[in-house]
């Protein structure tokens, strides 16, 4: 390539980079390009005799102010005339500026073709490598039918430069991949492939690439191709990094030219000749052994150029050992002709014999399988994420060969311990993937119970492919149904709707059609389902037994008992019976969530102070219901006149439902409804509302689409509330979006005490609005009434998603659509503190990323919204500019709506 001469440093260019980057803000840098434009324009528009230098610089300039992302709109032609140049720099500058701005349906193509020709036909290798590169760039399929004939000619040409051989393989590498149709390479073939052969190692690896690609379309027409790419990979594996000087890359010769071969190998059977064959075994024996050997350099330059030969070497491996042997064509003696039915990565060796002596096709032999898994399995361990990650995705293949299947098995406690314990999704996902493909008959057991295990924390979006192979590998190895029928009762327990309608059908199917295990069936789910659900009837006691148990305590009461109970298995309030008076306790049939396997502990007598009245709403546990002691005379009195019994049934049933009010019975929500509604975006746990009456505490839990919230009502005064109603309104068309299963609470509310609601909630689909909570009562005669917004918002149903960084930014390019994204910049409302902030968005639900964002100061979060109808993803990103006390808060889902409403949300907490 032509030097550089010191008069083409183009001045003019740094002064205006320099000026740019002097900029102090970006007004100043506009204002700045603006007048830029203005001169290059009037240059090109008023001197008519401008020489190529001042062209040059000025689109030079161009294509600077592109690449910092303003449009440019003229100086096309200018570009285009600097390809008549005879001068390297200025034709150069004229390549350049095509690449990168001319579009390929531009009107200026035909042009650009004709100064293509002229100098792909001046035989200077500068001026033909520029040219080849802008065909390469562009990749129109104008310029594929204006030059798909000429560079196949100039590729096989005796007289061409090596530069240009490359650049040349290249370009037609790019045009077949655009449009295959163009690229006719009959007469070309035999010529095309000799280039394996070529002395200089740039040519040979850009003809491998270009092979690689052709023979996928058309294998028989490039098969010669075997024995020339066995004889290179030979020379290469065989030599000293001392041989190749110029191609050693940190003592590994030519480590991507090995790369490259091994890949266009995998493209075709074993070799027929034995000869190659040997000498191919022998390749894959000697990298097998030198990636044993001590490393000769600690970069990881080094170790990286190793890794990548074996890992190629170790597929290639696979992909010989999966060439189906057919033994009904033994006797016909036919040769290898054509892929197999599915495409060109199987092929079937239709011939039992070589040719020469009758050895068979198949090349790996099984030592070569055990040590490729042998290899594998040292990198189990190893420090880096991406070697774990390839060795367990190649041992997954290993595990299919019958060569290989015991040697992968000898792996399974350290791939338990991956899945246990790594620390990237993707890793755990092929170790489970890898325990599902070891699985026989020896460790079926083992496997099923450690993915059960698994499943129960395992990530949302690989949920469902856990459970599908549990109930695949529970069939498959079922050696006692007894077994199979507790195994896959568990993983519906654990799995719930990741359980798809095929593994209900299935496991339906089994038992319907096996007398044996029917019994064992039926009784196994009645008992995980109907006895589950009966509430404990507790005996019937006296009053006094019952005082005296209030008083003392759970234990108090045992020695009386003589025995009969276990204090630990009392009702809520240490085995005292809730009254509807009191309390009102959710339905154990409408135990959504499991909550009821953890009863509420005793809570102590509250006072009468208003303080008071929530003091459990905080607590871990499921809250209990406070209430005021009676006094001495008063519990005198009811020991002496104990309670009329009520009957069996009526403690089974529900009070009379009564009719709902509707969205026009009740009365617009109170002024500071929407500021209580935010105060619980971020949070579960408060007091929703509170005046000199009245007290509201919310405690909620929400898992997938399924949520479970209390409500406390406490009564301020010393004044009993009379048809006391609280009621949740769906307003609009809510009613189809979310579904509340409410339990109604006692219609007296003594002074000083507090009842409590149970609402069982299920997201049916996305929706915007909350719904209403109101609540009527009397007090002292006269009605009283108000509306709350209920604090359940989209975000509740948010299942944190941790992914890595290639995961994210993959995904988060794939929602790039303008209705996908909202995005919101605002002012900052409360103190700008990076721990507060990152408490907020956990309690928004979304998962919290390291290591994502460039910046450390900027947060990243993923996370899943659960609905019974679909799943909504959604990535967010929030920007803090503490300098300017601002934030900038971007969210894209693939729901425009939920996009907006999310954005709005988390904004209203900062």
């Amino acid at each position: 390539m032509p030097a550089v001469s010191k008069g083409d440093g183009m001045r003019g260019l740094a002064v205006f980079i320099s000026d740019i980057r002097n900029c102090k803000s970006k007004e100043a840098e506009i204002k700045r390009i603006n007048k830029e434009l203005a001169n290059i324009r009037s240059k090109f528009k008023g001197d008519k005799a401008l020489d190529g230098y001042s062209k040059k610089k000025y689109v030079c300039k161009l294509l600077f102010i592109f690449l910092l992302g303003h449009d440019i709109d003229f100086g096309h032609m200018e570009a285009v005339n600097l390809l008549s140049s005879n001068k390297y720099t200025e034709k150069q500058i004229g390549y350049l500026f095509i690449s990168v701005l001319v579009n390929s349906n531009s009107e200026l193509i035909r042009l650009i073709n004709n100064a293509i020709k002229n100098d792909l036909a001046s035989r200077n290798p500068t001026f033909m490598c520029l040219a080849l590169h802008c065909i390469a760039n562009v990749g129109s399929r104008e310029m594929g039918e204006a030059f798909a004939a000429d560079i196949p000619r100039i590729l096989v040409a005796g007289d061409s430069m090596d530069s240009v051989k490359q650049s040349a393989a290249l370009c037609l590498l790019r045009l077949y991949k655009a449009s295959p149709d163009l690229v006719p390479m009959g007469e070309w073939t035999a010529r095309v492939v000799h280039l394996l052969n070529d002395q200089h190692m740039g040519v040979v690896t850009a003809a491998v690439s270009l092979i690689t690609c052709l023979c996928k379309k058309n294998p028989d027409d490039f098969k010669t191709c075997i024995s020339l790419a066995v004889s290179r990979l030979s020379r290469i594996v065989s030599s000293a990094s001392t041989d190749l000087q110029d191609y050693t890359y940190y003592f590994v010769p030519a480590p991507w030219l090995s790369v490259k071969l091994l890949r266009l190998l995998q493209c075709y059977p074993p070799p027929e000749d034995a000869a190659v064959k040997g000498r191919l075994v022998e390749c894959l024996e000697t990298v097998l052994n030198k990636a044993q050997e001590p490393p000769k350099s600690k970069k990881v330059q080094h170790s990286n150029a190793k890794n990548a030969i074996l890992f190629e070497t170790i597929s290639l491996i696979i992909h010989y050992d999966r060439v189906v042997l057919d033994p009904s064509w033994k006797k016909q003696n036919s040769r290898l002709s054509s892929f197999g039915p599915n495409g060109p990565d199987v092929w079937v060796a239709r011939s039992g014999h070589d040719g020469n002596g009758g050895q068979e096709l198949r090349l790996s032999e099984p030592n070569l399988l055990v040590r490729a898994c042998n290899q594998l399995g040292q990198f189990l361990q190893h420090r880096e994420t991406n070697l774990r990650y390839l060795a367990l995705e190649s041992m997954c293949t290993l595990a299919s060969s019958e060569f290989s299947h015991e040697a992968v098995k000898t792996h399974i406690d350290t791939v338990i311990n991956a899945l246990k314990t790594e620390r990237d999704v993707s890793v755990r996902q092929r170790a489970a993937d890898l325990l599902y493909a070891m699985c026989d008959r020896s460790n079926a057991k083992q496997i099923v119970s450690e993915m059960l295990r698994y499943l129960e924390t395992a990530d949302y979006a690989i949920r469902e492919e856990i459970v599908l192979k549990v109930a695949i590998l529970a069939e498959k190895y079922a050696v006692d149904y007894s077994w199979y029928v507790d195994t896959i009762l568990n993983l519906i327990r654990i799995a719930g709707d990741y359980v798809s309608e095929e593994v209900w059908y299935r496991v339906l199917q089994i038992v319907t059609n096996r007398d044996d295990v029917q019994g064992y069936a039926a009784k196994t789910v009645f008992e995980a389902t109907v006895l589950e659900e009966m509430p404990p009837f507790p005996e019937r006691e006296s009053s006094i037994l019952a005082k005296l148990k209030r008083k003392k305590g759970p234990g108090a009461g045992s020695a009386l008992d003589d025995g009969r109970r276990d204090p630990s298995s009392n009702d809520i309030n240490g085995g005292v019976e809730p009254t509807p008076s009191t309390v009102s306790t959710p339905s154990p049939s409408a135990d959504l969530l499991g909550l009821r396997a953890a009863p509420p502990p005793a809570a102590p007598p509250a006072t009468s102070g208003a303080g008071n009245l929530l003091v459990d709403v905080f607590s871990d546990g499921p809250a209990a219901q406070p209430s005021l002691g009676p006094t001495p005379e008063e519990a005198f009195l009811s020991e002496l006149e104990p309670p009329a019994p009520e009957s069996p049934m009526a403690l089974l049933a529900d009070p009379a439902p009564a009719a709902d009010p509707g969205p026009e019975d009740i009365g617009p929500p109170i002024p500071e409804a929407d500021e209580l509604l935010n105060k619980f975006v971020c949070k579960n746990n408060g007091v929703l509302f509170e005046n000199q009456l009245l007290q509201i505490g919310v405690k909620s839990e929400f898992r997938q689409n399924l949520g479970r919230m209390y409500l406390f009502y406490g009564n301020k005064t010393s004044v009993q509330f009379q048809n006391f109603s609280p009621t949740v309104v769906h307003p609009g068309d809510l009613q189809t979006q979310l579904a509340v299963q409410t339990k109604r609470v006692a219609a007296q509310v003594d002074g000083g005490a507090q009842v409590q609601q149970v609402l069982n909630i299920e997201c049916l689909r996305d929706f915007l609005t909350p719904p209403l909570l109101s609540v009527r009562f009397r007090y002292g005669g006269a009605p009283q009434s108000l509306t709350l917004k209920l604090p359940v918002t989209i975000n509740k149903f948010f299942q944190p998603t941790e992914m890595a960084a290639q995961d994210f930014f993959q995904r988060w390019k794939q929602l790039s659509l303008p209705q996908q994204e909202a995005q919101k910049i605002f002012k900052a409302n409360h103190p700008m503190d990076a721990e507060v902030t990152k408490a907020k968005l956990l309690g928004f639900g979304s998962a919290l990323l390291d290591n994502v964002d460039p910046n450390p100061e900027n947060f990243v979060g993923a996370g899943i919204i659960q609905t019974k109808a679909l799943q909504v993803g959604c990535l967010l990103r929030l920007e803090p500019n503490a300098q300017a006390q601002m934030y900038r808060l971007t969210l894209r889902t693939s729901k425009e709506p939920v996009s907006r409403h999310l954005c709005e949300l988390l904004a209203q907490q900062f």
